[in-house]
């Protein structure tokens, strides 16, 4: 069995890296908003600030301001910078279980955001300092499928992932769709093409819907679809399988805690109609959805990373 504390710093590579790569497609597409029409780009700086979940960032004048911050913030552990010097560290602490070639990515990314010239390369140009920084991450992913080994460690490292990832959709789902006194739903349409591409998937929408921006199929296609990777029933089977795959190697018999709560998340998704899902709410739903998500990372957490010593060892 892989000691907890590997486990638990790839657990949170594939964390922190998730992470890193969302807030940048926050960032992003705030600041493309703001290259069209004022009102709509207001809205959609609203709910990527509201997305990112940190209040003192609706403090930041500009969208500009807010992307800065989010991007290079040492002092907020929100922020990208400090998201990549989390992968980064643990990653360093976990060095004989990873790659060259996946340390080297990660490596040369929080390079580049821990460079003194990091600030001003952002302000000549945001959008490409925050592409960039997406694509590395890509690389990264890629390297660490093309070159590590698929066993237990890799599950750990790709649970964090879409952990993290069904938890940062469902957050921007609540913003988005979730029922508030204070506030209209989202139905502009250049606004709800944005939140399609907070989530990388307006084309796969597309594809699918064509060019019908409708709020019901937004929310059924980033809630519900079985085949896009960062729909979150896509992401409850991943956590579903990758749990069975850590459980397998690890030599457990039978299911443990964190296994039945995804296995119940998993079906939660995969069985909801869309019909009932409007009828009571989004809010409720998506409430417990990311309740079991926190569920299952505590579970986890005590039966892989925390356990009393004594149960792991042999009589």
């Amino acid at each position: 069995m892989m000691l907890a504390r590997v486990a638990d710093s790839l657990y949170w590579i594939g964390r922190y890296v998730e992470r890193a790569e969302h807030m940048c497609r926050l960032s992003d597409v705030m600041l493309n908003a703001t290259l069209d029409r004022s009102e709509a780009a207001n809205l959609v700086a609203r709910i990527a600030i509201a997305a990112v979940g940190d209040p003192e960032m609706a403090k930041a004048k500009t969208p500009y301001e807010a992307a800065l911050s989010l991007a290079l913030d040492r002092s907020d552990d929100l922020s990208i910078y400090s998201s990549i010097a989390h992968a980064r560290e643990n990653a360093r602490q976990v060095r004989d279980q990873i790659t060259t070639e996946t340390w080297e990515r990660l490596n040369l990314i929080y390079l580049r955001m821990n460079d003194p010239d990091a600030t001003r390369s952002f302000g000549d140009g945001s959008q490409q300092f925050l592409h960039d920084t997406i694509a590395d991450l890509h690389l990264f992913k890629g390297a660490g499928d093309a070159t590590m080994s698929h066993g237990e460690g890799w599950s750990f490292l790709l649970l964090g992932v879409y952990l993290e990832r069904a938890q940062l959709i469902g957050s921007l789902l609540g913003v988005v769709f979730g029922e508030s006194r204070r506030r209209k739903p989202v139905t502009d349409h250049f606004a709800l093409t944005s939140v399609l591409r907070m989530g990388c998937a307006l084309e796969p929408y597309l594809r699918v819907y064509t060019a019908e921006m409708q709020p019901r199929f937004i929310l059924q296609f980033l809630t519900l679809d079985e085949d896009f990777p960062r729909s979150i029933r896509f992401c409850t089977h991943q956590i579903e399988t990758h749990l069975a795959a850590i459980i397998r190697h690890s030599g457990m018999a039978g299911s443990v805690g964190p296994d039945r709560l995804a296995g119940r998340l998993r079906a939660r998704l995969q069985y909801a109609d869309m019909d009932e899902l409007e009828a009571q709410g989004a809010s409720p739903f998506l409430k417990t959805v990311l309740d079991e998500c926190s569920a299952i990372h505590r579970s986890l957490y005590d039966a892989f990373v925390a356990y009393p010593l004594e149960e792991r060892l042999p009589a």
